[in-house]
């Protein structure tokens, strides 16, 4: 379903406002990986996750179906973009040893997604998809929050946002030696930081759409008050799986 492009109208918060991951992840991935040859990040945005991958691959090739999400990038001479659907790419066979998603995995056909992947990795290349669930922030501050979620704009969430809530349980993952690992990314943000994180979300961009509104003022001053001036600590769980493609 890459087709849906949720994403191309807030680039700009997009790039300034989402999370990154931790190195363990990485480290995690790495540990699974043969080759640094090519790697293929899929749904890349505003190439947050190539960004890093370019660090240890000779080349990445980032895609994604938002131009203006790719006109943001990061550049790094190694990385190349390309707007295309993750189900469809013009690679060539065989062509990448790690394969990765991020945050995004739910929006496609998977099962088309799984075959292109089997079409452009080398044999025993490696594929990780993840994601990440509820922030984590203060017994005052979660429930304000929460009420948003479910509540003010929980019918403006597309179907397909529930295979994050299970960690992508019911999708299939037919690839070899499959695991799951969890981490946690923790971040010292302000309260008008983490304000313009919810204003980064689908269902507030379809909100505004819809509304000529925005939907993240109706909890500001409520959220504000409780934060406080200081910077808290915001933690999200991330959860991943892994496989080898055969």
């Amino acid at each position: 379903m890459s087709n849906l492009d949720l994403f191309s109208g807030h680039a700009d918060l997009y790039a300034q406002f989402r999370i990154d991951y931790p190195p363990e992840l990485y480290d995690f991935i790495y540990s699974f990986v043969k080759e640094y040859h090519r790697a293929w990040d899929c749904a890349t945005g505003n190439g947050q996750v190539a960004g890093v991958l370019a660090e240890r691959f000779e080349t990445v090739d980032g895609t994604d179906i938002s131009a203006q999400q790719l006109e943001k990038a990061v550049r790094k001479p190694n990385i190349i973009y390309l707007p295309c659907p993750a189900e469809q790419t013009p690679f060539p066979d065989r062509q990448f040893d790690l394969i990765t998603v991020a945050q995004a995995l739910h929006w496609f056909d998977v099962d088309a997604f799984h075959q292109e992947v089997r079409r452009v990795a080398r044999p025993g290349a490696v594929i990780a998809e993840w994601g990440y669930g509820h922030n984590r922030v203060s017994e005052t501050v979660d429930p304000v929050v929460m009420d948003f979620y479910l509540n003010t704009i929980g019918p403006y969430w597309d179907g397909q946002r529930t295979h994050v809530e299970d960690h992508y349980a019911r999708l299939p993952f037919p690839f070899a030696d499959a695991q799951r690992a969890e981490f946690s990314v923790r971040r010292s943000w302000t309260a008008d930081r983490f304000l313009n994180y919810l204003r980064t979300w689908s269902s507030v961009q379809k909100y505004i759409r819809q509304h000529q509104s925005d939907p993240v003022l109706l909890i500001a001053d409520r959220l504000t008050a409780l934060w406080g001036p200081e910077e808290r600590d915001v933690s999200f769980p991330v959860f991943l799986r892994i496989g080898s493609v055969r």
